[in-house]
């Protein structure tokens, strides 16, 4: 059977001559929406500046001095240096373990937790202020105070405080044990150690960041905590005075400078947090804590 031998045309190299990419045509049809982001972020941001510009330019140093001379402004701070440093204490102790176990451990109603713990973060903080003094008007909180004054007393700012700064504390620890391996944990269980043992040698140092980011984000939102402090444990002269609610009093009496002085501190403690959480802190966004 004879075959017929076909001729292929040869196909010309030109035709395999790759086009180029019309990258410069995109960007130029792409600098609209670039522009409208850069507008929308520099818009908020100019906000920002404009409000801490406007504060330094409002005072002096000589209010700022007569300020931190004034025995009510220096007992607020140190109520606040005190009680925000014991919450921040108290919320670690709460936050580590709980969220060790909302990321190591699965177990019936652990979703319902997890929304419960979210509360704080969501509900108005004048509602959280109102609910302590609700629960301490209850017959197991007016047993509690018979024996400790917690109403309107030093221990309400710190129970005010924990109330807020420890559910941040809780996602903060959530999310780093979340980013940590367990199976480092698991070969330290297959050499012998218990699951605490694992813990505390294993999983928490690997989560030494995480704990300081934990630590700076609780000290700073109980800092400008005021709604549940001013509900439920008052804003007293030299008794729980701390400096969000030096501000509301010193404006209640016409005392702007004063008022804006004490913001200033706050403001410097604020940024002195946050610089400690991006250089020393967990190695992820602050929005993934939320």
């Amino acid at each position: 059977m004879l075959k017929h031998r076909t001729t292929e045309t040869p196909i010309p190299i030109s035709a395999f001559s790759i086009q180029p990419l019309a990258f410069p045509t995109r960007r130029r049809r792409d600098w609209p929406f670039f522009a409208g982001l850069v507008i929308l972020s520099g818009v908020y941001i100019l906000l920002i500046v404009a409000m801490l510009v406007a504060d330094l330019s409002f005072t002096t140093p000589h209010h700022l001095l007569h300020a931190l001379g004034s025995p009510e402004i220096q007992y607020s701070i140190k109520l606040s240096l005190v009680s925000c440093t014991l919450t921040t204490l108290l919320s670690l102790w709460v936050a580590v373990p709980t969220g060790y176990l909302m990321s190591r451990h699965r177990f019936p109603g652990k979703r319902l937790m997890d929304a419960i713990l979210d509360i704080p973060i969501v509900l108005p903080p004048l509602v959280i202020g109102l609910s302590l003094l609700i629960l301490f008007q209850t017959p197991p909180g007016r047993a509690i105070q018979r024996v400790v004054p917690v109403t309107y007393a030093i221990p309400s700012v710190i129970l005010a405080q924990f109330a807020v700064a420890c559910a941040f504390a809780v996602r903060t620890m959530l999310v780093t044990f979340d980013q940590i391996s367990p199976r480092c944990e698991q070969v330290a269980l297959t050499l012998g150690c218990n699951r605490s043992q694992a813990f505390w040698r294993v999983a928490l140092p690997e989560a030494r960041r995480g704990v300081l980011t934990a630590a700076t984000l609780a000290w700073a939102r109980a800092l400008g905590e005021f709604g549940p402090i001013l509900v439920f444990s008052g804003a007293t002269r030299l008794r729980t005075e701390v400096l969000p609610t030096s501000v509301f009093l010193e404006l209640s009496i016409g005392n702007i400078e004063a008022a804006v002085a004490v913001s200033l501190i706050m403001i410097v403690a604020a940024v002195a947090v946050l610089t400690i959480a991006r250089l020393f802190g967990l190695r992820t966004p602050l929005e993934r804590v939320l």
